[in-house]
């Protein structure tokens, strides 16, 4: 296992956060939201949460559960978190042999799962017992839906603490309710009865000590409130939505740890990447094909893309063939960084003694 604190596991980590920094859709608030994590939150993001993850998975097991799901028009899912989530859990599994359960809207089933797919996982039905055992031959994830209404989703979500015992819980991309309660997409559109209300459940997850790390890019999911106070300095919306008596976009919750990037699905990979690099597990990291295959099935399912607002093989305006190469080249990098190369004889070692 590669040591963090060693030479090459800074400067892995340090690469990992430079990638996730990149203002790859030109918004420009990546470098902000960076900063504020950094006054908050100190060190390499990736690699420390990769860290808590094999850390607690070792000390407890216990499955992951994953929340993600955020609503575009008419309650559709963008492909944005999705594509993230269902990623990570590949690597959880491969890199830890722990279980995933995906947790999303009813009505995001049929995405979920076509994701999931698309991830080389699968999906597999949520026990009637809640709980998660192994299975052999297999590459198991299980979505566990939620409906709307507040009551459902409490009974639910409780049984997933109080049964299924997660290890720890993550989200990605998902909405999370500002200090008045609301939930508001990133430029002020309230998302009134598009969405379940998961910020109980991380809450409760919280307070029975369950970590949890958010993953998020504008400041308006879940988990972002642990910068939630910088981000009325410098966010359009976060103080004030648009929309009289409904406050301001910036979300509550806090999570104990948070990794910020231009796009959600980007700070997936950085911690994909991270897992792969800390366990010394290469297959850990998907390629670049495999994220736009599970893009594609994404949007296959009824996944959409959030900058073009329909069925196109995108994430927040970027093509699944762009992100392959992203992929390919944030692979590429590390491999080089780790010696994975092959030198001028033929020989897979470490470039730097050739030297």
């Amino acid at each position: 296992m590669l040591d963090p604190s060693s030479h090459i596991g800074k400067k892995i980590a340090r690469t990992i956060e430079n990638f996730m920094a990149l203002d790859l859709t030109g918004v420009g608030l990546i470098g902000n939201l960076y900063d504020a994590l950094q006054k908050r939150q100190p060190g390499p993001a990736c690699m420390n949460a990769a860290s808590l993850i094999c850390e607690r998975v070792g000390q407890v097991g216990g499955p992951v559960v994953i929340a993600t799901g955020f609503p575009e028009g008419a309650g559709v899912p963008e492909t944005d978190g999705p594509v993230g989530a269902a990623l990570l859990a590949r690597a959880l599994f491969l890199g830890l042999g722990v279980e995933t359960v995906i947790l999303t809207d009813d009505d995001w089933v049929e995405m979920m799962v076509g994701t999931c797919r698309g991830a080389g996982l699968a999906p597999l039905a949520f026990p009637s017992d809640g709980v998660i055992r192994p299975v052999d031959f297999i590459r198991p994830v299980y979505v566990r839906s939620v409906p709307k209404d507040d009551a459902g989703c409490k009974a639910i979500t409780d049984g997933l603490l109080d049964v299924t015992k997660p290890s720890l819980v993550i989200s990605i991309e998902r909405p999370g309710r500002n200090d008045r309660g609301l939930y508001h997409g990133l430029g002020g559109r309230p998302l009134d009865g598009l969405v379940a209300d998961l910020d109980q459940f991380f809450l409760r997850a919280k307070a029975q000590g369950i970590p949890f790390i958010a993953i998020g890019d504008g400041g308006n999911e879940l988990g972002m409130g642990l910068i939630a106070e910088d981000l009325r300095t410098f966010s359009p919306k976060a103080k004030d939505s648009g929309h009289e008596g409904r406050g301001g976009v910036a979300a509550a919750t806090a999570a104990d740890h948070l990794i910020v990037s231009n796009v959600s699905n980007w700070g997936a990979t950085g911690l994909i990447a991270a897992l792969s690099a800390l366990l010394e597990k290469p297959s850990v990291f998907h390629d670049g094909e495999l994220e736009r295959r599970c893009i594609e099935q994404c949007v296959s399912f009824g996944g959409v893309d959030g900058m073009f607002m329909g069925p196109e093989p995108a994430v927040d305006g970027i093509s699944a063939a762009e992100w392959a190469g992203l992929v390919t080249s944030l692979r590429n990098t590390l491999d080089r960084l780790s010696g994975r190369v092959i030198g001028w004889k033929g020989q897979s070692g470490d470039w730097r003694q050739l030297k």
